[in-house]
């Protein structure tokens, strides 16, 4: 079974769904870094001198690692690099759901439904499901390239 796991086959079709995750993911936050922004100011995890240049940076690093993930390019590089942000995500919506701090994940933009309290913890912890998710893509695609450079 760990075999066809770790198959090239398997782990080539790992890639394109981690890749396409996060290269969607970002386009909708690059096309609205005011309201991104907004999204990570709402966890209360970040400096507020520092929410700007996060909402700048994080969906470009999103997108790279996507693309050459996409691309087959720097693959254990790229898988690493997603799987670190994964766990953030994660993190950081953990700590709001146990803080019972409702907050729109901003995983896809910003939100334009507006939506109760309850609605939104309900959406954080099928974030976290889905998050662990792809964080498993993400050591599939590792564990199938150990042993290649970068």
């Amino acid at each position: 079974m760990r075999g066809k796991l770790l198959s090239p086959w398997v782990t080539a079709r790992v890639q394109f769904v981690l890749a396409a995750f996060f290269v969607v993911a970002a386009v909708a936050k690059i096309a609205d870094p005011p309201g991104f922004a907004h999204e990570i100011h709402n966890y209360l995890l970040v400096p507020a001198a520092a929410v700007n240049a996060f909402a700048l940076v994080l969906p470009w690093l999103e997108l790279v690692a996507g693309v050459a993930l996409f691309f087959d390019l720097w693959r254990r590089t790229a898988a690493a690099v997603l799987g670190l942000l994964l766990a953030v995500f994660i993190g950081a919506l953990g700590i709001n759901l146990a803080r019972k701090h409702p907050v729109d994940c901003g995983c896809f933009g910003t939100s334009k439904v507006s939506r109760t309290d309850d609605e939104r913890l309900a959406d954080m912890k099928l974030a976290i499901l889905r998050d662990v998710g792809l964080l498993a893509l993400s050591a599939q695609i590792l564990a199938a390239t150990r042993g290649e450079s970068a």
